[in-house]
């Protein structure tokens, strides 16, 4: 421990503020993407919002595009348990732009490492004393400065990246599952649309095509509205105060934002966006508890199937302040109704695909459990690195 000492970040580090872009350039899913709260998980790590990540297209500073693996902080908190969070930017081919209320840290010297610097930030100690000195009641800030004024112990350079390197090694086996996860889902995906998209599905040469409101669909297939083949219910307020620790996700528009000791429904489930995210759809292999900003689905429809065909459907916003699905213009979107062969032969393939998906699940909740015990011990110096086997502590990889 002799090899620690105690220092003010501003002692190591420097942070930047972000830029002010402006709103009317806002967009979703474009290349140039900005890095807003909602891009950082709670515990620290960069999250990738997808088809809801927020993009710009107007003039581009070139000071405030980010390099990939640059290291970011959220200075809002957006919710609960955010402030304070660190996330380096993805090598995924995209433009990342640096926000307002977004911190770009930056080592002042040779003998701070970066990625032990992003690991201190997600350290419960360090967020404590940045939440102590926040501003704000309802949504609460820091400053660059503030941040600054944070103590921490700092080891020698060396300690430093051995250090960071246990912990990146529980990242990427993460960050593998994440892309496995990635590929499962598009294989699903894909083998939706060959079949009742472009109907090349299992013995479609033998079979005769007929019109219909959607245009031409293979024969005894029907055009019906989604109110006709599923039940749209509301989920139920429960607000962020209120939920209990436990095992059933909490889901909104957004996807799963907790958990509870409750659930509402019983999985496999799937959820519609409503308020906010209109027309996101999200599966949920458990029981889970959807929010009031949700539907959740019901339906005599194996659900593996209805969840790519809600998938592929287009919502519409029906409220003009704040984003909102209406149930009656979902109710009366068109979809086609296969024959009950095809789509059961197609759940069981989505079954196979999501019951793989739950198991990477599993291991990376496994994993991010393991790697946020070791982190506060190892950014403290509470525990020795020579004590540490890797080899012990992660699991073999799935086949």
């Amino acid at each position: 421990m002799s090899e620690w000492r105690e220092v003010a970040l501003g002692e190591v580090l420097d942070i930047k503020h972000g830029y002010a872009f402006r709103g009317e350039h806002f967009g979703l899913g474009g290349c140039n993407r900005l890095v807003t709260p909602g891009n950082f998980y709670e515990g620290g790590g960069f999250r990738d919002r997808g088809a809801l990540q927020k993009s710009y297209d107007g003039p581009l500073p070139g000071e405030y595009v980010l390099s990939p693996g640059a290291l970011i902080v959220a200075m809002t908190e957006q919710s609960p348990g955010l402030l304070g969070s660190s996330g380096l930017v993805p090598h995924d081919g995209f433009q990342w732009l640096h926000n307002q209320r977004i911190g770009l840290v930056k080592p002042l010297h040779a003998e701070a490492d970066e990625r032990f610097i992003y690991s201190l930030f997600n350290d419960p100690s360090v967020r404590g004393q940045i939440s102590a000195t926040a501003s704000g009641t309802k949504v609460r800030h820091t400053s660059p400065g503030r941040l600054k004024s944070v103590r921490v112990r700092m080891p020698s350079i060396g300690t430093q990246r051995h250090i960071a390197a246990i912990l990146s090694a529980f990242d990427e086996l993460i960050e593998i599952n994440e892309r496995r996860i990635e590929v499962l889902e598009d294989l699903a995906r894909s083998l939706y649309r060959e079949w009742f998209v472009r109907f090349r599905f299992p013995g479609h040469e033998e079979v005769e095509f007929v019109d219909s409101e959607l245009g031409p669909i293979p024969e005894r297939w029907e055009v019906q509205s989604v109110g006709e083949i599923a039940q749209l219910s509301y989920g139920r307020s429960l607000p962020a105060t209120k939920r209990r620790p436990g095992p059933f996700a909490v889901v909104s528009s957004a996807g799963v934002v907790g958990e509870h000791d409750e659930a509402l429904v019983e999985g496999p489930g799937i959820v519609l966006g409503r308020k906010g995210n209109v027309g996101s759809v999200w599966w949920l292999n458990e029981d889970f508890f959807p929010i009031d900003t949700t539907y959740y689905v019901t339906s005599d429809q194996p659900l593996g199937f209805l969840y790519w065909q809600l998938s592929d459907l287009q919502f519409d916003n029906s409220h003009a302040a704040v984003p909102g699905l209406s149930r009656d213009h979902a109710n009366s979107l068109l979809v086609i109704r296969p024959d009950q062969a095809s789509v059961c032969r197609f759940g069981e393939h989505h079954t196979r695909v999501f019951d793989a998906i739950a198991v990477l699940r599993t291991q990376s909740e496994a994993l991010a459990s393991t790697r946020d015990l070791l982190l506060p011990r190892l950014v403290t110096g509470r525990l020795d690195i020579s004590e540490i086997d890797l080899g012990e502590l992660l699991p073999p990889e799935p086949a």
